[in-house]
C-alpha cells in the first residue's frame, strides 16, 4: 500500500473511469437496450470507449506522480546548489525587470 500513496485522487479518478467504462461498454455490446424503438446499444460502447481512454489520463497522472526522483538534493552536492543559486539570481533579475517597465 506505500506504492499507493501518492496522486490518490488520480488513482481514484483512473479506478472509476475504468469501472464506468467497462461497464458501459459490455452493457452497449451484450444488452438489449431499445427505449421506443431507438437502440442504445451504439452509444453506450462509444461512451464507455471514451471513459477509458479518459481513464488512460488518470493512469499517466498517478504513474508519474509515483515515480521516485533519481538523485536527492544531498546526491547533487555543490553542482545542485550551484544551480539553485544561479535560478534564483535570474529569477531575481527577470522580476525586478519587469517591474520596473520599459
Amino acid at each position: 500500500v506505500v506504492c499507493l500513496s501518492h496522486c490518490k485522487v488520480a488513482l481514484v479518478f483512473a479506478l472509476l473511469m475504468d469501472l464506468l467504462g467497462v461497464t458501459a461498454l459490455l452493457l452497449g455490446v451484450f444488452a438489449p437496450l431499445e427505449i421506443k424503438g431507438r437502440d442504445f446499444g451504439d452509444f453506450l460502447v462509444y461512451s464507455g470507449a471514451l471513459l477509458v481512454m479518459m481513464s488512460l489520463g488518470g493512469w499517466v497522472m498517478w504513474y508519474t506522480g509515483n515515480i521516485e526522483a533519481l538523485t536527492s538534493h544531498k546526491e547533487l552536492g555543490y553542482i545542485g546548489t550551484a544551480v539553485n543559486r544561479l535560478a534564483r539570481t535570474l529569477s531575481r533579475r527577470m522580476t525586478k525587470r519587469s517591474h520596473s517597465g520599459p
